[in-house]
Formats: structure tokens, C-alpha cells, sequence
């Protein structure tokens, strides 16, 4: 379970904590917010498989985000709330959650859904694309979209736009990346190097100012995801 990462949005202090430590305990990464801006940066820079939100958060709606979180097409939803009624689970069905758990709730019927929806999760497909604001990654025609232009690529450039965008805006290191792009390629890790140069000309408005594939000093390079979300 080492490499599935669960993100808790809650602002009960208490009740985040007890969710926390209980999913710690049966092998999670967790990471906890309190509020919406929170989360949507922890989410950038940890990418969750899963997100448990509740439905009333201090600085929005729930619901909101959770249709924000579908967007990202990234992460399962888990929508916690004290509405119980028919039509507040609807809606929060409706608005991208994958499950609905209503306040209070066991602990043990709690760690059962999130462990349903991550085995769900393992035997999902791969998502046919990646969309992140006005960039769009079609992985079965292999094209990308750019603020509505087709963007011309080599097979070795689309590879690894692909896996800097998958990250989420994780940085990789050059090894990382090579080892994702081209796994069977005995090249030196500095060659990404070349890569990202053309890949921002391409897609930089500014190569030699880049504001998508940032250099991260003394590791490698991120995809800034944030910008592309402002940018809707």
C-alpha cells in the first residue's frame, strides 16, 4: 500500500486527525487539509489516487470542489457529510463523487469503502487522456491540443510531455524521467535536457522564460499545472 496516497479534506481538526491515523495504520500516505485552498495546492503537489472531501468545508462548498476534483480526472472521490437525506447523496453523486458516507459513521464501515474504491481503482483502464485547462494529451492518437492548436511531436517529446503531466506537478528527477519515457533507452539522463528545450519551444510562450516545464534546482523538472488550471 506504500505507493497509494489518500488525501483527506476535512475542517473538523478532530475528526481529520481520527481519519488520518486510522488510515496510517492499515499502510496509507496521508495528507490532510483543512480547507479548499489547501487541498487544491497539497493536490498539485501530491497527486491522491484518492480524495476523501466532506460537503461543508470553512472557505467553499464541497460539492464545488468535488466537481473541480472530476475535472483533474486523476483521483477517486470519497464525499463525507451530515446530510443524510435522499437528495443531498444524489447531489453529491452527481457531482463526481465515487461514494457517499453520511456523519457518524464506524470506523471500520469507513476504511471498507475506501479500500472498495481503491480496488476499484486497480482495475480501471488507464484514462484515454489528460486535460489539464487548455491542454489536452490524447494517449490513443497520441496528439496534443494547445489553446485550441494542434501541437506538432516527436514520439520521444509526446512521451515525455506525457509522463510530466501525469505527475501532477510532482517533480521527477532526469533518471526518473528517462526511466518513465523510455524505458528501454540506455541514454545519458542529460538528454532530457535536450527534450524539455524543444518541447518548450513548442509550447512555451516564452521558451526562455518557461512558465509549464519549470527547472527544479538540484532535482529535475515539473509540469506547473497551476498555471494551465488559472488559465481557465
Amino acid at each position: 500500500m506504500g505507493s497509494v496516497y489518500i488525501q483527506i479534506v476535512e475542517g473538523n481538526p478532530q475528526l481529520r486527525s481520527l481519519l488520518g491515523w486510522h488510515l496510517q495504520q492499515v499502510g496509507y500516505g496521508v495528507f490532510q487539509s483543512a480547507d479548499i485552498r489547501h487541498a487544491r495546492e497539497v493536490y498539485y503537489s501530491r497527486q491522491p489516487t484518492l480524495v476523501i472531501v466532506d460537503s461543508d468545508l470553512p472557505d467553499g462548498d464541497g460539492l464545488e470542489f468535488c466537481r473541480w476534483l472530476g475535472k483533474q480526472q486523476q483521483s477517486l472521490i470519497l464525499m463525507l457529510s451530515a446530510r443524510n437525506a435522499e437528495a443531498d447523496i444524489v447531489a453529491g453523486l452527481k457531482a463526481g463523487a465515487d461514494d457517499y458516507i453520511t456523519k457518524p459513521f464506524g470506523m471500520q464501515e469507513f476504511l471498507a469503502r475506501v479500500e472498495a474504491l481503491l480496488r476499484r481503482c486497480r482495475t480501471l483502464p488507464p484514462p484515454a487522456s489528460l486535460e489539464y485547462g487548455s491542454l489536452k494529451i490524447d494517449l490513443v492518437q497520441r496528439r496534443v491540443r494547445f489553446q485550441e492548436e494542434q501541437i506538432e511531436l516527436t514520439p520521444q517529446e509526446f512521451s515525455l510531455l506525457y509522463v510530466l503531466a501525469q505527475a501532477g506537478g510532482t517533480p521527477l528527477s532526469r533518471t526518473e524521467l528517462l526511466k518513465r519515457a523510455w524505458p528501454d533507452a540506455i541514454d545519458n539522463p542529460r538528454t532530457i535536457d535536450t527534450h524539455v528545450l524543444s518541447l518548450r519551444k513548442k509550447i512555451e510562450t516564452d521558451p526562455r522564460q518557461p512558465s509549464l516545464i519549470q527547472t527544479v534546482r538540484n532535482v529535475g523538472y515539473r509540469f506547473n499545472i497551476e498555471s494551465l488550471q488559472s488559465s481557465r
